[in-house]
Parts: C-alpha cells; sequence; structure tokens
C-alpha cells in the first residue's frame, strides 16, 4: 500500500454551532457540508472536504495535554510574514492570545480553539527541507 495524500482532518468538538462559529466565522474556512444529525460540519480548502468537525456533547471532557490524540492542526495562510502579523492582530482582535514560533522553515501562530483544540496557522518560508528533512524539526520563539 502507498498512501497518496493526507485526505482530511476531523477534529471532535462540544459543540457545532460553537465550533462553526470559531473555523468559518474567525478563521474563514468555507462550509460545504452539514450532517446535522451526527453533529458534523465540512470545510473545504479546495477538496470535497479537508476538514470536519464532530460535535460530541457540551460535557465532552476537553483535550489532555500529555494524553494520545491529536497535537494540533494546522492551516497554511500564505508565504509573507506580514500575513502572519496579520492573522496575529485577528486573533487578538476576537480574544485569542497566539503563541508565535520560527520553525526555519516555517513560522507559525499556536492558539486554542473553544474546546482548547490546538490549532496552527502557518506561513512557509524555506525549501530547506527538501535538501535537509531534518530542518523541519527547528524551533525557536518568534517576537511579532
Amino acid at each position: 500500500m502507498k498512501i497518496q495524500a493526507l485526505g482530511h482532518v476531523v477534529l471532535k468538538v462540544r459543540n457545532q454551532q460553537r465550533a462553526e462559529a470559531f473555523y468559518n466565522g474567525i478563521l474563514g474556512l468555507p462550509i460545504v457540508a452539514r450532517y446535522d444529525e451526527m453533529g458534523m460540519t465540512f470545510f473545504s480548502l479546495g477538496n470535497h472536504h479537508d476538514f470536519a468537525v464532530a460535535a460530541v456533547g457540551d460535557d465532552a471532557p476537553g483535550p489532555l495535554d500529555k494524553g494520545v490524540g491529536l497535537a494540533h492542526v494546522a492551516f497554511k495562510i500564505g508565504d509573507e510574514l506580514a500575513v502572519l502579523k496579520s492573522a496575529k492582530t485577528e486573533l487578538e482582535a476576537a480574544g485569542i492570545a497566539a503563541v508565535a514560533a520560527d520553525h526555519g522553515v516555517s513560522k507559525s501562530l499556536y492558539f486554542a480553539d473553544p474546546d482548547g483544540n490546538r490549532v496552527e496557522l502557518y506561513i512557509d518560508q524555506s525549501d530547506s527541507w527538501r535538501r535537509d528533512p531534518q530542518t523541519v524539526a527547528a524551533y525557536a520563539p518568534l517576537e511579532l
């Protein structure tokens, strides 16, 4: 078997409408479909669906920092530092605190969705990983 591409990610959330308000309303992911009986919303970035949320109930426990599972989902927002700075300003205006990081090949903002799931917005900065794959493991704090 040979995997050809990552198809999509489905993230568990407590409330479908609140997740839509965040992922569509704040982050701007286009909604392409809903399956309300299952509490699911599907978002597309050009494929039939690239990302979805599945509501598991308002009383569901939050994600554990040291538990097994998805660490974060990342969305590319461009290639220019100005785009990342603008995103940070927009997040702050929405009351969302974000931490910036320089990964060498990319620069990122990390923050939490309303349920505590970690989200990354990033810009690509270098293709050095093509010559030296280890460069994807770089990390340094980034001041925006």
